[in-house]
């Protein structure tokens, strides 16, 4: 593929456990888009479709954080070591390659873009031992590295934060195949709302009030004790507005709305939506499961956060690293959620901190970044034809 052409076939690969893979993939499809330099797609490499093996792992996956999470957390780390991980890094690349062959032969792309390190391991063996030679490119959808992204095979890597660069480059990656541009994400997170903006969103929330708004999510997959930290927070005494997002869990939400009327604030309860961008325009402060997705969206619009239910693995780190940075605090139970919220919502000054802290740490032009590095460095240069 060359400038000459002037147009490129890319795919993009993400991986369904959790929406925000899919999310990121989207928004990097979107920005390439906009260049009108290629054509793309996006594919769920876990979908039943295109393998039943990955949905079993998929299911699994989902099962085991659900009901035994301390086992996750145990596997996570063990993955995480050289001699185990590099196993389990080989293990999987080789029950998936087949998959990633026949989404390649299938769609004949000039590049792959992966925003999931299981199809990227498999794209990876599959140029190592020369069966594909067209460029990967691994985005890294988290505020840590797992080992199971790391595959020299990979020609570019995209990744949240400078510290994550460095440390890519300590598990052996060229450091100049690396670019911290932030984890991409949709064009409606581009600027933090004005002030008439943001009353217009209240209105069609239904809130008639100025009081501040507390937007509660509980991810894609509706995961979380929501109904608990709702009631928690309820229950303070000083005037605020609540909208829960309570994600595909229909049983959740079911709850909640049944409760809603008897609670003495008022309470918006919402399935999931595809208004999250208008939902934290309206928002004051975001209590969340630190998925990496959410946190960059919530930066993104300056939008301060408090990290509750953490998944072990990657969410806890990325919890660690988002209070490190003064964007957010991590909260690790009800009752320390609804202090939290009471001494932040009484101490403008301190919000306001986290505010300016997440304005410092937002990338919302990542995904266009990430589109303009992949043009000019794999193909306007031809510098994958290199490597």
């Amino acid at each position: 593929m060359s400038a000459k052409n002037n147009s490129a076939k890319i795919l993009l690969v993400s991986a369904s456990m959790g929406s925000g893979h899919t999310q990121a993939a989207q928004a990097v499809k979107t920005a390439l888009e906009l260049q009108e330099l290629t054509t793309s797609q996006v594919v769920d490499f876990m979908a039943g479709e295109n393998s039943y093996l990955n949905t079993l792992v998929k299911d699994a996956y989902l099962k085991m954080i659900d009901m035994f999470p301390d086992i996750y957390d145990l596997l996570y780390r063990l993955s995480q070591m050289p001699l185990p991980g590099s196993k389990v890094q080989s293990l999987l690349a080789i029950a998936m390659k087949r998959n990633m062959l026949t989404l390649i032969n299938t769609h004949r792309p000039d590049a792959i873009i992966c925003t999931h390190p299981f199809p990227c391991g498999a794209a990876a063996y599959l140029k190592r031992t020369r069966r594909i030679k067209i460029p990967l490119i691994g985005v890294i959808t988290d505020f840590a590295i797992h080992r199971l992204w790391c595959y020299n095979e990979t020609d570019l890597y995209f990744v949240a934060t400078p510290e994550l660069k460095q440390q890519l480059t300590l598990q052996g990656i060229d450091n100049n195949r690396i670019h911290a541009t932030g984890i991409p994400v949709g064009p409606k997170f581009s600027r933090r709302p004005d002030a008439l903006e943001q009353a217009a969103v209240r209105r069609e929330l239904g809130f008639a009030n100025n009081h501040p708004v507390v937007l509660m999510m509980g991810g894609g997959l509706g995961l979380g004790d929501l109904e608990h930290a709702v009631l928690a927070i309820d229950a303070l005494p000083l005037p605020l507005n609540l909208v829960v997002v309570a994600g595909r869990n229909a049983t959740l939400r079911r709850s909640l709305s049944a409760k809603a009327q008897a609670l003495v604030h008022p309470v918006k309860v919402l399935g999931y939506t595809r208004h999250i961008p208008e939902l934290m325009s309206a928002a004051d402060l975001l209590i969340t499961k630190p998925g990496a997705l959410t946190i960059s969206e919530a930066l993104a619009v300056q939008l301060p956060m408090l990290l509750y239910q953490a998944i072990p693995g990657q969410e806890e780190e990325n919890a660690a690293y988002l209070t490190k940075k003064g964007a957010a605090l991590w909260i690790e139970n009800t009752h320390t959620l609804s202090n939290t919220v009471y001494e932040l919502l009484t101490n403008p000054e301190r919000l306001g901190y986290m505010r300016e802290m997440a304005s410092i740490l937002g990338r919302p032009a990542a995904a266009q970044t990430i589109a303009t590095t992949v043009w000019q460095e794999l193909f306007l240069t031809g510098a994958a034809a290199s490597r």
